[in-house]
């Protein structure tokens, strides 16, 4: 079954990455939001296995994000993709309901780890 994956990432650049990478893993459908605002508008509008969000975007930052989807849903897989790496940063994002981190730049290898351990 494929899964379901919604992409936030306010750089059309690094939402081509993450897809082409998605892809190399075996994931084939994904969602491409531009913006936080974007994003829950999207996950309120459809099923989503897995989000991917950056933390740094406009209209409504990864921690909004990840905010408004746990009002929704509190058990859909986050992780937050970002340049964000600082200790006190991961444990907001955490606390916010993130359940992973993935710092940039990675490698396919890495999101195909933190894919599996979801499930995807």
């Amino acid at each position: 079954m494929s899964k379901k994956v919604l992409v936030a990432d306010d750089s059309s650049t690094m939402r081509k990455i993450i897809l082409r990478s998605l892809q190399a893993v075996g994931v084939q459908e994904a969602t491409e939001a531009g913006d936080g605002e974007e994003a829950v508008l999207l996950f309120g509008q459809n099923e989503f296995d897995l989000v991917l969000t950056d933390w740094n975007m406009p209209k409504k930052n990864g921690l909004e994000v990840i905010q408004d989807i746990r009002k929704a849903n509190t058990d859909v897989p986050i992780i937050m993709v970002t340049t964000e790496a600082e200790k006190s940063r991961v444990m907001e994002a955490i606390q916010a309901g993130c359940s992973d981190y993935l710092v940039k730049p990675f490698t396919a290898d890495t999101l195909r780890e933190k894919l599996e351990k979801f499930g995807c």
